[in-house]
């Protein structure tokens, strides 16, 4: 067998390569933006390599890789592990679960955290066909990895991008975190469908409008732009109306200075029942705790809408009228429930009562996760951990504490305070100016 080292020019879909003692570690962000904001959960979900992939050439029939792969998992919940896809010219022909790595056990009740280290992974494919073809071995999307050492029975040659490059961001949906291998992301099929180059930057719980996202799309090469806001920023109740309007239009234009034509996409959320009119933040509901499938309730309360709160229609609203608003004639909108409507939810409804999750034999992506804070568990950014384990509790979730015999009950949300004039000395006071 040949080993081949592990170079940038065989990677594809990542922004650098981080050099460990076992490896190189792919990372979806540039290093500028994990050291401005070392926020854990986008930290967790960057290094998850979904779209990620190796490229090349070669006339082998034996493509053997070994990784060290690092996951993590739920006491007490059954979370599959993630795989390792080959695709031989534009085909998918075989998957193989991770074996090994380390494990991150979190305690949903307690938010403790446990380490174990484990061995590296080595993934084998055989019998690949004669002759020279294109391979690509697509990385986990669910559990980040080292990249220790590439093997084949033949030579390879780093093969170039082909296809126009489309760059995607959103949330876990976008990450496709219940998917079940990560050719099968939706991003990747779409990908694959319309002959596009992917860089997928979907960050599960963690599409929140953020400026250094929007820098970081400005600054890449790409021949179409999507991207979906909304349930990420519901679930965590981190915006009002007022202030969601304006980081959206801030956002684009943002994408505008470096892509000032380039066709661009705006999506909103598609369904989520315990959202659509009620504000965020979610809790997670008590009884789910210690079983394989987590589920989410809406503490916030419809008529906060009139204070400015956000649900996903108030969003839908918003973002159509953020497209219309605007002189561009190549941005468009596009309605996240024409893709999955309450009708869909009906006939395939969502497990974890946030956005759609499959069963463990599905192929879609789903959810919009955030990690538990190791010291506490209240408010949400996200959706649940799903059959395949990826979705997670999001940070600060909110559990919601019965009592026997009495139903459950949302956190009161103070009333609003009646509008006053404010005079000098009420300035003064509050630090308003």
């Amino acid at each position: 067998m040949i080993t081949t080292a592990l170079t940038p020019a065989l990677v594809h879909g990542a922004a650098e390569l981080e050099r460990t003692p076992r490896g190189l570690r792919p990372h979806r962000l540039p290093a500028w933006v994990r050291t401005r904001f070392p926020d854990p959960q986008l930290l967790m979900m960057e290094a998850q390599p979904s779209g990620v992939r190796l490229r090349l050439r070669t006339t082998a029939r034996t493509v053997t890789l070994v990784s060290h792969p690092t996951r993590l998992v739920y006491r007490g919940a059954d979370r599959p592990r993630g795989a390792v896809d080959l695709v031989v010219d534009g085909e998918p022909v075989a998957s193989e679960p991770l074996d090994g790595g380390d494990v991150i056990e979190t305690d949903l009740g307690t938010g403790s955290t446990e380490l174990r280290p484990g061995p590296a992974c080595t993934t084998t494919f055989t019998g690949l066909r004669e002759g020279d073809k294109l391979v690509e071995v697509w990385l986990p999307h669910n559990e980040s990895v080292e990249l220790v050492e590439l093997r084949t029975d033949a030579p390879v040659a780093p093969a170039e991008p082909a296809g126009p490059v489309w760059v995607h961001h959103g949330s876990s949906i976008s990450h496709g975190s219940n998917a079940t291998s990560p050719t099968r992301i939706w991003p990747a099929v779409a990908a694959r469908l319309g002959g596009a180059d992917l860089r997928n930057l979907g960050f599960g719980g963690s599409a929140l409008v953020d400026p250094f996202l929007a820098r970081t799309i400005r600054d890449l090469p790409a021949d179409l732009i999507s991207v979906k806001l909304g349930i990420n920023v519901v679930n965590l109740d981190g915006m009002r109306l007022r202030t969601f309007v304006p980081a959206v239009h801030g956002f684009l234009d943002t994408i505008r200075d470096g892509h000032p034509t380039t066709p661009l996409v705006l999506a909103s959320p598609i369904f989520a029942g315990i959202h659509e009119d009620t504000p965020g933040p979610g809790a997670v509901d008590p009884d789910s705790l210690g079983t394989d499938q987590v589920r989410f309730v809406a503490t916030g309360r419809p008529e906060e809408v009139q204070q400015g709160k956000l649900t996903l229609r108030v969003v839908r609203d918003a973002l159509a009228a953020v497209v219309a608003g605007r002189d561009d004639p190549n941005l468009h909108y596009l309605d996240g429930t024409t893709l999955y409507g309450a009708d869909d939810a009906a006939e395939h409804p969502c497990p974890t009562a946030c956005t759609p999750t499959p069963p463990p034999t599905g192929s879609s992506a789903s959810g919009s996760p955030r990690t538990p804070s190791p010291a506490r568990a209240r408010s949400p950014t996200g959706c649940a951990p799903g059959p395949d384990g990826f979705t997670r509790p999001p940070l600060g979730t909110a559990v919601r504490r019965r009592v026997p015999g009495r139903p459950p009950r949302a956190r009161p949300v103070p009333p609003r305070p009646r509008s006053v004039r404010w005079s000098p000395r009420r300035r003064r006071r509050s630090g308003r100016r």
